[in-house]
């Protein structure tokens, strides 16, 4: 844990010792710590640099420093769920196949290591700001702007491994006695949840409603702080961390997202669904975002997800299981038992399927895609056949058309990627509120909003649901609406349904065209083996975390 971060440092000066006119010259790349605590806009630059990760394995973006959470990344977290594989592995079919182990996490290995470097470093900053000689009135701004990125550090620790270690304001440091057991007590997520949302409330009370002006887009806001509040006290409440129903964890979890909803800042985007995503420009619906420019650009979605008859290389590749979930125009389920919807089975479906998943027929950049056989350009029968999809879809959310998939180094990579947004306050309160009393027309409303904005236009809920019927309404309110934004992992596992989910085959179509050109659809395992286990509510810790702490770091069980 800590000290992986201060033996990397140790390991440094035990490689130098011996070369005294190497100690002795000062580095001009490497700003030291004095020159940091004696000038306010480079202690400000250290703060604005909180919200960017470190690269600590491969395939992490296309960048030495990721984002604040993950994203865009070439294996994104949909790739561990049933929504979508990751078409090349990349270390994703291990997590999804059962085989996940404290020495091979796949692509979910650096949470850990990851979170407790920023909680350092943070820890570093508060410890010292005092010292700085800023205003008060700025130094109480960035006071609560640090809480708040050590609080969604504390957030990706709980979600991913349960009980944490709560550090304080403490900084390790070479020497510190690793013996000492408080370095490695794992706290109950009772304890830990309190604490982060206690650092939520005095975030949020220090930080401004926007950050409009010379502050900058995409640093913390008062209404970023509630938002993590509010999906927090969701999880806090659900089956995984709750241990079963509590209804005053359920009422405290809707005062939460009610709480953002009674800002009046925030609004469902009337825009197209898809533009949403990919719009440069922030617009009503971004709560917290990272804001992407040509002077920092991220992977090149285009290239990386598009079909590989385009130039594309397939990446993450939606699955049947997620494609069939998605209703026909009129609000019912869609069924391949209906002759009707077998034969024509994108027709008429909700308007945020063809925003999302690219499929045989869809429109796109001056031909429509082909992934029937034989002979469709984006089959495996078409070009670079290696990177054809495996479940014969692609993915079209967050993509831009505009933006080229041949060569796009300089070019493309410069969407936005929204942690945060209205949509998923309005699902947590009706989730939470109809949990806590059930469906009231207040959770309608928050629901339905979602489902009626100009660019989905779905039918409203049929009235006189009963509080399980409106939970599995919600449930797949919540795939269809934040598919592909990494809620599906957390979602599953907090509401204990991963065993059933997980364990479903991985699912593609198979689509193939007669001499008369008609298309015969067959349903097919797109990946083998898929499996979940108990265990795997959780992540291992990192083996080398445990060894590092002598073996006094627990393991998760099961591991």
């Amino acid at each position: 844990m800590f000290k992986s971060v201060v033996c990397g440092i140790a390991a440094c000066a035990a490689l130098t010792g011996c070369e005294k006119d190497f100690l002795e010259t000062t580095p001009t790349d490497v700003i030291n710590n004095s020159s940091i605590l004696t000038d306010s806009i480079l202690f400000d630059a250290y703060v604005t640099n909180r919200y960017l990760g470190v690269k600590l394995t491969n395939k992490e973006g296309d960048s030495n420093q990721p984002g604040f959470g993950r994203g865009f990344e070439y294996g994104m977290w949909s790739s561990l769920t049933d929504e979508s594989i990751y078409n090349n592995n990349d270390d994703t079919w291990l997590i999804q196949q059962g085989q996940l182990a404290p020495e091979n996490l796949g692509i979910a290995g650096t949470f850990w290591a990851r979170s407790y470097r920023s909680i350092r470093e943070i820890n570093y900053a508060l410890n010292n700001i005092q010292d700085v000689g800023m205003s008060q009135s700025h130094t109480n701004l960035l006071i609560a702007e640090l809480k708040f990125i050590r609080a969604f550090r504390y957030h990706d620790l709980i979600r991913n491994y349960g009980e944490v270690v709560l550090v304080g304001d403490h900084v390790v440091e070479l020497g510190d006695d690793y013996t000492d057991p408080a370095l490695f007590n794992r706290r109950p997520i009772e304890e830990s949840m309190a604490y982060v949302i206690a650092e939520l409330d005095a975030a949020a009370a220090g930080l401004p409603v926007s950050n409009s002006g010379s502050y900058g887009e995409g640093r913390a806001t008062k209404g970023a702080a509630l938002a993590l509040k509010s999906r927090l006290l969701l999880y806090a409440a659900s089956p995984l961390y709750s241990g079963g129903s509590n209804t005053q964890k359920w009422a405290e979890a809707a005062a939460a997202a009610k709480a953002v909803m009674d800002m009046g800042t925030y609004s469902l985007f009337q825009g197209g669904y898809a533009e949403l995503f990919t719009n440069q420009q922030s617009n009503q619906e971004y709560i917290f975002a990272r804001f992407y420019n040509i002077t920092a650009r991220h992977l090149a979605l285009e290239i990386a997800n598009g079909p590989n008859g385009y130039g594309g290389w397939g990446g993450n590749v939606p699955l049947q299981n997620l494609v069939d979930d998605y209703e026909m125009t009129d609000g019912s389920m869609f069924n391949w038992s209906d002759p009707a919807q077998a034969a024509a089975p994108y027709a008429n479906r909700d308007p945020r399927f063809y925003a999302t998943v690219l499929y045989d027929g869809a429109p796109y950049r001056g031909r429509t895609v082909e992934t029937f056989r034989p002979d469709g350009l984006d089959s495996p029968e078409g070009p670079d056949n290696w990177n054809s999809s495996k479940t014969g879809y692609y993915l079209r959310k967050f993509i831009r058309e505009d933006l080229p998939i041949i060569n796009p180094w300089d070019v493309a990579g410069v969407q936005n990627w929204i942690y945060f947004r209205y949509a998923e306050i309005l699902l947590n309160y009706a989730e939470a509120q109809n949990e806590a009393v059930g469906p009231d027309a207040s959770v309608y409303e928050a629901i339905n909003a979602i489902r009626s904005r100009t660019s989905v236009a779905m039918p409203a809920l049929p009235a006189g649901l009963s509080q399980s019927d409106m939970r599995d309404r919600i449930r797949h309110e919540r795939r269809i609406e934040l598919a592909f934004e990494e809620h599906r992992y957390y979602d599953v596992r907090r509401w204990m349904i991963a065993s059933q989910t997980e364990n479903e085959p991985a699912q593609g179509i198979r689509i193939t065209k007669d001499g008369s050109g008609n298309l015969l659809y067959e349903i097919m395992t797109a990946l083998q083996g898929k499996s979940f286990q108990e265990k795997h509510y959780w992540l291992p810790i990192p083996r080398a975390e445990i060894l590092s702490s002598n073996n006094q770091l627990p393991q998760n069980p099961g591991y």
